[in-house]
């Protein structure tokens, strides 16, 4: 992929990411600091990216034009769907803006609408099953098993995050709400989704930003997309990656057993401390549990991950 190339997809997903005029401030914040933090690659620079999304200095003819290939531009598409339903479905403002950009792209309808249908599925995946049991009432809480869930949940989303296809990046964010739903059944606590994102937007995980973040390293570094290789095509191979969705779920979890086990009392800049300072020592054992996350990549295809996200 081109230098022109990736700027193009980049962005069509910042367009996408900042198409709602309801997106919280604090989230377009985050998206510039992620744009400030990812280092220049391959002639990309971020912040440059932002700039020009925002002063609307990028039209969606100039984007087309940069990318001639029809699997680009599907490539494109997909990552402008996830950023749009990372953090629930569309908007009525954000189906219209991935309207026109099928059309600008010229896409195949049946590969765009059938892509988009499947980014909805991951959408509005429910955090529990129909049959999950109720939080209990007198919990007794297994500290060693919680700590093992956590764990898994990283190896899981770390195994996710070396995967090329972007909607893997996007099951990314359900699967981690999930194990916060669980973590807070397991004390007691019988959370919706709405107070699930207020969590992690207090301790500092923006969901759109943290698509972007996640795909956008990715794409820097050649491992998104399904160019020359299928979904599993050369995981072994690939580069590694920064660890970002093993270190990121990890904290979370150990956050939310904190605040769930004292029974959600702490304050929301110790919560925002603890994660930090949680994602910092998650990103020491990044290499040592590696190598299941290659493991298990390699067992991953596209129905094992929207299986997964059904919580299935």
């Amino acid at each position: 992929m081109t230098a022109e190339e990736t700027r193009a997809i980049l962005s069509l997903a910042l367009m996408a990411a900042f198409v709602d005029g309801d997106k919280h401030a604090r989230e377009r914040a985050e998206i510039r600091r992620i744009a400030d933090n990812l280092t220049q690659a391959d002639g990309v620079h971020l912040p440059s990216l932002v700039q020009d999304v925002l002063m609307k200095r990028v039209q969606l003819a100039s984007i087309a034009a940069a990318l001639p290939g029809a699997d680009v531009r599907q490539l494109a598409y997909e990552m402008a769907v996830c950023v749009c339903d990372a953090d629930g479905l569309h908007s009525p403002a954000e189906l219209r803006f991935l309207e026109e950009a099928k059309a600008a792209l010229a896409l195949a309808p049946g590969a765009a609408d059938g892509f988009l249908q499947q980014a909805d599925a991951v959408a509005a995946a429910p955090l529990v099953t129909a049959d999950a049991t109720p939080a209990p009432a007198r919990p007794t809480v297994d500290e060693a098993a919680l700590d093992k869930s956590i764990l898994n949940a990283a190896i899981l989303n770390g195994a996710l995050e070396l995967l090329p296809e972007s909607l893997s990046t996007m099951a990314i964010i359900p699967l981690q709400m999930r194990l916060v739903f669980n973590i807070g059944k397991s004390h007691g606590y019988q959370l919706d989704s709405g107070h699930i994102k207020d969590f992690l937007a207090t301790v500092g995980v923006g969901l759109t930003s943290q698509y972007l973040e996640q795909a956008g390293r990715k794409l820097l570094g050649g491992l998104l997309g399904k160019l020359g290789g299928g979904l599993l095509g050369g995981v072994g191979k690939q580069a590694v990656s920064s660890g970002m969705s093993f270190a990121t779920t990890y904290a979370l979890g150990h956050v939310a057993k904190r605040y769930y086990a004292g029974g959600r009392v702490l304050s929301n800049q110790l919560l925002k401390d603890s994660y930090a300072s949680l994602t910092q020592q998650a990103q020491g054992l990044h290499q040592q549990y590696l190598p299941q996350m290659r493991e298990q990549a390699r067992t991953l295809d596209a129905a094992k991950v929207m299986a997964l996200v059904r919580g299935k």
